[in-house]
């Protein structure tokens, strides 16, 4: 089968060659459906761009780094099929680090990265950074970096974000609904961008239908539910309490399996004595026994939005004026583990 050239898209389709170029590297100056247009003949036809070629025509790389705490998380593993797909088909190569939630890790992972050269960096802060100095420093040499789920807490930056206060609120809303007043709240490391929205959603969620915050129902784990210990001591401690909670709110995927495994090592049944609702992408949710009730983020969404934004911030610098932040929504799936009922919200 004989490879296809830019030139064979721009006869099929009837245009210049420099427009299916600058198209295919999703350039400003074309109109959006031209874009389409020679994006999905490209597709058809299995056409591939040569990053070797590319990278001498303009001195690129045609490399981006991408630095997350771990690929064994189905949400980042999704994140990443999405970066990919994007990426490929724009003639990018994707560099992938982990920073198993170390920052050390994750400075080091950068500072590789820089030095090989990479185009622009798509990053996932780990639980334990605090500090973004280096990421600053980068950007202000001109650095393109686009900031995905875990995010800085600043406006300096360029953010893809899900809606987390909206689905903390409506997954907690949903526990209030079922009956249950003393919901505990699992989570990670307090200064994380996702810790304060998911626990801003659960505040407002419990002050709107008339339950008093207590913080001593909010538990923090400092390495996001990576420690197995510390899952377990957080969940333990819940247990122990006077008057122990009747549902659990868990903020991510690590923590929400952590927590059901304690659950039913103690034998406690779920939802009878203890509703469950997490915060996961896990696709065999609905195979927990019982079938978990989730908020899922649009995974994949997210890795191709961040992609699309990092390649604007490369191949077109000039065009970009102040930092964008796009929040996407999420989404509710009800199952068993807090009312016996399989039932699916948008």
């Amino acid at each position: 089968m004989e490879t296809i050239t830019i030139k064979d898209i721009a006869k099929a389709l009837n245009l210049s060659t420099s427009t299916v170029s600058r198209a295919l590297r999703n350039s400003y100056e074309i109109n959006p459906e031209t874009k389409r247009l020679v994006m999905e003949y490209a597709e058809k036809m299995n056409y591939r761009p040569n990053p070797i070629a590319l990278s001498l025509k303009d001195s690129k790389s045609r490399a981006i780094g991408v630095i997350i705490p771990e690929i064994a998380n189905y949400f980042f593993s999704q994140l990443i099929n999405g970066i990919e797909s994007i990426a490929y088909n724009l003639g990018y190569h994707v560099v992938i680090f982990q920073s198993h939630e170390s920052f050390e890790r994750e400075l080091a992972n950068t500072h590789y990265l820089v030095s090989r050269k990479v185009d622009g960096l798509l990053v996932s802060l780990s639980s334990l950074t605090t500090d973004i100095n280096h990421f600053e420093e980068l950007m202000e040499k001109g650095m393109p970096i686009v900031f995905f789920d875990r995010v800085p807490q600043t406006d300096n930056t360029h953010k893809i974000i899900a809606d987390n206060f909206e689905g903390s609120y409506k997954a907690t809303a949903h526990l209030i609904e079922t009956g249950k007043r003393r919901i505990a709240h699992i989570t990670s490391p307090r200064y994380l961008s996702i810790t304060s929205e998911r626990l801003g959603g659960y505040r407002k969620a419990l002050e709107d239908h008339g339950i008093v915050y207590d913080e001593s129902y909010v538990k923090y784990c400092h390495h996001g539910g990576m420690v197995t210990s510390e899952n377990e001591e957080a969940v333990q401690q819940l247990l122990d309490m006077p008057e122990p909670p009747d549902a659990i709110f868990a903020a991510s995927d690590r923590l929400t399996t952590g927590c059901m495994a304690v659950l039913v090592k103690n034998k406690i049944r779920i939802p009878q004595e203890i509703g469950m609702i997490g915060f996961t992408n896990i696709a065999v949710a609905q195979l927990f026994n019982p079938p978990l009730s989730a908020v899922v983020q649009p995974a994949l969404d997210m890795g191709q939005q961040a992609t699309e934004l990092l390649i604007q911030l490369i191949e077109n610098p000039k065009r970009v004026s102040g930092f964008e932040t796009r929040c996407l929504q999420t989404r509710l799936d009800i199952r068993q583990s807090t009312t016996g009922e399989i039932k699916e919200e948008i």
